[in-house]
């Protein structure tokens, strides 16, 4: 009789071939289990290890940055004050405590009445503060960027330790110099004709501390020409002062209109101009007289006969009067001769005192006087009159 098909039996082969692969499992199995831990009560020294405490590690060193600053809206001016505004931030991950904030402006600037020196008492990780200073830029401050520096103090736990730290923050400021550098109107000549140079002169002066730059100076107008329009002056240092002229012809006569135009760099490297118009009233061109020529001369203008007239009556008076002086004083000699002549024959007939003639002179210096000659004779006196006649 046949037996069924569950009860036959196995082969060898394959009930090996399913032993090995039951073993593989259950090997498998085990490696994957995980390894039991040992029991605190196991070790006698695991008591000590799970009571001692856990050291975290310190972080970072919190820093302070200035994350923003303003000084206004424009550029400190060599002189003038300006508020600088700055806004600090705790860039670290604890808290900073007992810091102290300084400004330091160096060369270049002050505190503008205040203290420098600012207190913070507490600034949580990632907030930031605002402070305004009020500052002034020195008169001895040159133009540009002049650096300001704001340093930070302060102390920090991290970790139950206390340590201290500090950054030292630069900002920089712009200064500017003032533009002071005058130029005086132009001089406009006192007349100018047609045809004829005139001269306009400019005079300017830096009273500004800084140079002043590529200064140039021309001239430009309807109705002039100028040989020499446009000069360069050059730079114009601080106190410097100095002069530009043009020299130009009107063309035509009327009223003329001209520009000198001034261009320079200011202390600041800013490139400037500056325009003044001027106006000319300009005449007609006056004519060549040939003026250095030799030129015959022009002849004298004939008196007028009432002049002819006048002329021979004053020369008839004076005749007249010369010819009355001259009878005169012939009259008045002749007059004198007579009355001498009388004299001295009065003279002739009397007998005068002796020696009453001596030490007379006569005008002439002649001695007047008688006396007697040797044989006892009276001698005889001459006496040269004023005439030179002899008696």
């Amino acid at each position: 009789m046949k037996q069924s098909a569950s009860h036959r039996a196995v082969p060898p082969v394959a009930a090996a071939a399913w032993i090995a692969l039951i073993a593989s499992v259950l090997a498998l199995i085990v490696a994957l289990l995980p390894v039991p831990l040992a029991h605190a009560d196991d070790d006698p020294a695991a008591d000590t290890a799970t009571t001692a405490p856990v050291a975290s590690a310190a972080g970072p060193v919190p820093n302070v940055i200035i994350t923003n600053f303003t000084y206004g809206d424009v550029p400190a001016t060599v002189g003038g004050d300006f508020t600088l505004g700055y806004t600090f931030q705790n860039m670290g991950r604890v808290a900073v405590q007992n810091m102290v904030v300084t400004v330091d402006g160096g060369d270049s600037f002050s505190i503008a009445g205040g203290t420098n020196t600012f207190y913070v008492d507490w600034l949580d990780a990632g907030y930031s503060l605002t402070q305004s200073v009020p500052m002034q830029a020195l008169g001895s401050a040159t133009s540009g960027a002049h650096g300001v520096t704001v340093g930070f103090r302060y102390e920090y736990v991290d970790a139950g330790v206390r340590s201290t730290g500090s950054s030292d923050i630069r900002i920089a400021v712009p200064v500017v110099q003032p533009d002071r550098f005058q130029i005086n109107d132009p001089v406009l000549p006192e007349s100018a004709y047609a045809g004829e140079e005139a001269t306009v002169t400019m005079a300017y002066v830096n009273k500004g501390k800084g140079d002043v730059a590529n200064v140039e100076a021309s001239i430009e107008g309807e109705g002039i020409e100028s040989a020499v329009p446009s000069q360069y002056l050059g730079n114009v240092s601080s106190g410097g002062t100095g002069s530009v002229g043009f020299a130009f012809t009107p063309l035509a006569a009327g009223e003329g209109n001209a520009t000198l135009h001034i261009s320079y760099e200011d202390p600041n490297g800013e490139a400037k101009t500056r325009d003044f118009p001027i106006t000319l009233n300009v005449g007609e061109s006056i004519p060549d007289t040939g003026e250095g020529m030799d030129l015959e001369p022009e002849p004298e203008p004939a008196a007028p006969l009432w002049a002819w007239i006048a002329g021979g009556a004053v020369l008839v008076v004076l005749v007249v009067v010369l010819g009355v002086v001259l009878a005169r004083r012939r009259r008045a000699r002749h007059a004198a001769r007579q009355t001498d002549d009388g004299d001295w024959a009065d003279w002739d007939g009397e007998e005068p005192e002796a020696g009453a003639l001596d030490g007379v002179a006569s005008g002439d210096g002649t001695r007047l006087g008688g006396g007697t000659s040797a044989d006892g004779d009276r001698t005889q006196v001459i006496i040269d009159d004023s005439d030179g006649a002899r008696r």
